[in-house]
Order: structure tokens, then sequence, then C-alpha cells
């Protein structure tokens, strides 16, 4: 069953790779505007042919953004006033804070329990919109890096980021997130507006069992890389994910379009090897993470596991060790977030696995355009590493790399750790911090780093042995979520005009082929490498002392 789904899983990705990268590749370049499309830029008073530079693609994505958080803290602080809110209190301000900025930066992050906080207007008018709009915001992002690639002496001009925002959510994310809730409503997702219903137990007693419209944010939450759960056991929950056939299909869709940028990245700057060299990088990291996370879960430590024939604490049977320990892999190799298990029930090496796939900056295969220009960057890196080794500037698709180029790159290689370890450290360092561990030692440890692994990646999971529903840690979390989301998109975009403005320098016989084996295992190396040498030293205190323990 656990190679069964794998192979399954697989032959589902490659199937739609080709068609679909190529057609996100016509997205983005075609001319033409949809009268749809028309409408929203009428309504948002932009033009949308109007080339940006850099700059103005920030500053456009960053108002945008800001815009977003202010109305979904509104909703929240205001939502015992809204229709259909179920009689649910608002958020206080720490926490309507935190929700708005995690919603916004992708990285849904709940530190409450979503059918006792929000009603049915925040989750569809609130925090499903921001599923979409913040993926579209990940993907264009992703796009205008690419176009840094393409273009050649363009003053720094990306393209427009209203036009990529609108066609992103019209063309991609709406059409295929309707695909997939009905998909997802085949197998038994619920979809309807009901409030609480008085059902009977088994034993004769009598619950109260909250219905919704879940299916539709099920698909996008997943599609999107969001994650957020509209039940408080998030995808573990039967009402999001009944049976091992739905979780097969959220799987799918979590890695089908970071799987398949790549694609549209080859097509879009006029090398397709280009784009298989990174989604080969992808997939062996990925593949590496499957593998260890199912042995650990299914040759779990320990008497009771041995007997089970499997970690089974904290997994639902229906889905079994193998498809928890799937979905955690898909999970924390991207910025979803979303679990049908307790990560923190996870084994202490399955939980290592969980924590550095998050640490390598999601990039395999990440988040939706988050992942594409994460590797991308790396990729840089492992470019520069080589020229230093013979002696050459390096080049990468024509775009020299100089010293401004690596002082933007390394400022995104540094930004993530930096807000980790200093995270981690003021948690675990300051009494309010100390409060929310439940469990001390290595384990309280761990708990504590995935935590701010998970907001500094915009991932959302986590072990939820840690109180996190405190002023402390839904501060401190919501400024690692922003930090983390909008520093890095400010890198990438200046690396971008920079590439744009240059002249394309065409290869030579010295250039570093970037489409060959050779090159897909030394961007791999870097990756494995930046992140051991940044965080070894915790995850010893951490997962790495408790396997041995």
């Amino acid at each position: 069953m656990a190679a069964g789904q794998i192979i399954v899983l697989l032959a589902a990705l490659a199937a739609v790779h080709l068609p679909l990268g190529a057609y996100l590749a016509r997205v983005y370049t075609s001319p033409r505007h949809l009268r749809v499309e028309r409408a929203g830029y009428r309504l948002m008073r932009v033009d949308a042919d109007a080339e940006q530079k850099w700059t103005s693609y920030l500053f456009s994505l960053l108002g945008f953004s800001m815009a977003s958080v202010l109305v979904l803290y509104a909703l929240g602080r205001l939502q015992q006033h809204l229709p259909m809110s179920l009689g649910v209190s608002p958020f206080d301000p720490a926490g309507a804070w935190n929700t708005a900025v995690s919603f916004v930066t992708n990285t849904n992050w709940q530190w409450y329990s979503g059918e006792a906080a929000a009603g049915h207007l925040l989750q569809m008018v609130g925090l499903a919109v921001q599923n979409f709009v913040s993926a579209a915001v990940g993907i264009s992002v992703a796009i205008a890096l690419i176009r840094g690639f393409q273009r050649s002496g363009t003053d720094g001009r990306l393209g427009n980021f209203w036009s990529d925002l609108t066609r992103t959510c019209v063309r991609v994310l709406l059409p295929m997130a309707f695909i997939g809730a009905l998909a997802l409503l085949a197998t038994g997702v619920i979809q309807n507006f009901d409030a609480h219903t008085a059902v009977q137990t088994l034993d004769g007693a009598t619950q109260h069992v909250l219905g919704g419209p879940v299916a539709s944010q099920e698909a996008i939450k997943e599609l999107g890389t969001n994650g957020g759960g509209f039940f408080n056991a998030n995808s573990a929950h039967p009402f999001e994910n009944p049976s091992p056939v739905s979780n097969l299909i959220e799987i799918f869709l979590i890695l089908v379009i970071p799987f398949t940028l790549p694609r549209t990245f080859g097509i879009m700057v006029g090398d397709r090897r280009q784009g298989w060299a990174i989604v080969s990088v992808m997939g062996t990291l990925w593949i590496s993470a499957v593998m260890l996370l199912t042995w650990a879960e299914m040759s779990g430590p320990g008497l009771a596991a041995q007997a089970a024939g499997g970690a089974l604490e904290g997994k639902e049977l229906r889905f079994g060790t193998a498809g928890s320990a799937l979905f955690a892999a898909a999970t924390t190799g991207t910025s979803t977030g979303a679990v049908n298990a307790m990560h923190d029930s996870l084994t202490a090496p399955g939980g290592g696995v969980a924590i550095f796939g998050m640490l390598l900056g999601e990039v395999a295969p990440g988040g939706v355009g988050t992942g594409l220009y994460g590797l991308l960057m790396l990729a840089i890196v492992a470019v520069f590493v080589a020229g230093l080794m013979v002696g050459r500037t390096p080049e990468y698709l024509g775009k020299k790399i100089g010293r401004q180029e690596m002082t933007l790159v390394a400022l995104y290689i540094l930004t993530m750790p930096l807000l980790v370890l200093v995270g981690t450290a003021i948690a675990v360092a300051t009494p309010a911090g100390q409060a929310g561990i439940q469990e001390m030692g290595p384990h309280g440890l761990s708990e504590v780093l995935y935590a701010f692994a998970s907001a500094s990646n915009n991932n959302g999971s986590a072990f939820a042995g840690l109180t996190v529903a405190t002023p402390f840690y839904n501060t401190l979390l919501g400024v690692a979520m922003l930090a983390g989301r909008f520093i890095p998109i400010a890198l990438v975009l200046a690396l971008a005009g920079r590439f744009a403005s240059q002249r394309t320098t065409p290869a030579t016989v010295g250039t570093l082929p970037t489409h060959q084996p050779l090159f897909v295992g030394l961007v791999a190396a870097v990756t494995v490498v930046v992140v051991g040498l940044t965080f070894i030293p915790v995850l010893s205190l951490g997962p790495i002392v408790e396997s041995l323990s």
C-alpha cells in the first residue's frame, strides 16, 4: 500500500506535468485579457498593460497585502456582527492580528479551533478568499523572477502585478479549485451552510456537529498550499478528508502546481531542459523525505509500535501509517501546513524529517511560486560556487552573478534562519515562551523550533503540544510570518529587476551547463549543506538527541 499510493500519485503528477506547465506559460505570456479580467481592472482602476519596474511591482504587492491584513483583521474583530456568525465571539486583538497575517502570508497558522471560533461568513469571505489571493501572490513573484531571466535590457520591468494576480486567480486557481472541489465532494467531503446539528452518538448521548462549505475551501486550501482547516482536526477530520481516496486527491492538489511550475519556467526562458533540471532537484529531495518519513513511522521504535506494525499514535487508521507519512512529507515539503495526523506524535526521526523539510526553505517542491523562486535562488548559489572553483564570473541563463546579485541572494538565504533561530531563542529564554511548552527537554525544544520554522517558512503546521493561543506567541509568530513572507519577496523582486536590466550574455565553451545531472546534484547538495551548516546544532539539541535517547 505504501508503494502503491506513491506510484499512483507520481503517475498522476507526471500525467499533468506537460500540459499544465504549457498552459501556465500561455497564461502569463498571452497579450489578451478576458472580459471578466477587464472588468476587474476597471473596478481596481489599474492599467493592466502598464509594465512595472521591480519597485512598482513590489509596492503594488505590499499595498495589496497590507490592505488584505486590515480587512481580515476587521472581519475577525467584528465577526459577531456578521451574518452566519453561528454565535461565535470575536477574536481578541492579538489573535485577530495573528490570523490576518497568517492567511495573507499563505501561512494559515491556526491558534484557534476552526469550528468553535470562526463563523461561515468569516470562513468564506475572509479565509477562503485569502487562500486564493495569497497563493496568487506567490505565483506572481515566481513569474516576475522568470521574466527577469527572460528579458534583456528592460530597465528592470517585470510585467504588471495586477495582471499577474488576476490571471492567476481567474485562469488557474478558480477553475482548478472548482474541479478539485467536485472531486472531493464525490469522495464524501461535505458542502452546505448548516449550523450545529444535534445527533445521537452510539452510546445514546447527544452531540452537536457543525456543517459548512468545506469542499470548496478544502480544495483551494490544498491547491494553493495554504493549509488552514475548516475544523480543528484539519485534514484528519472526516468531513474534510473522509477516505484514502480523498487523502490521495488532497496530496495531489498540494503538489501539482509546485511540481509543474518548473515546466513553465523552462518554456518561458526558452530552454525546457532548465525546467527538467529544477524539477529533478525538487523530486529528488521530496522522494528522499517521503522514504525517510515512511520508514520512520512504519518501523517506529518501541515495543508498542513494533507490535502494531507502525507508530499509530496520533494517526487516523482510515489513512494508515503510510498515508499519514506521505501527507506529512507533502505538507512540510511545501508551504501547506495541512495535516492528516498529529505531527507532535510523529516518531522523533519522523518529526525531524518534517522539521528538516521546512528548514530546507520549502523548496522540495515548496509552495505555489515560493518553491520555484526559492530553489532558483539556491541554484544561483550553486552557480556561484561552481564559478569560484574554475575562476570564472558565474552566469546563470545568460545573467552574470556579481557582487550585488550575490548580496541579494545571501540576504535571502539568511533571512529565514535568522527568524527561526532568534524566535526560538526568545521563546525558550523568556517566561512567557516557556509557559507554552508542555513537555520540557528535547521534545519541548522541537515543539518551539517547529513552530518558528513553520511560521518563518509560511507553512502553518505545528507540533500541537505547544500552547500558542497566548498574546506572546500570537504576536511573535505573526511577526515571523510577516517578515518570512515579504522580506524574501522583496529580495527576489530586486534580483529579478537587476537581471531584467542586464544584457543576456551568450553561452560559451566555458559556461557551466545548468541542465545536466551534475548541476542537479550540485544544487541538491548546496540545498542540504546550507541547511546542515545552519541548523544541525539546534536539531542536535531537539529531534536528534530525542531519537538517540
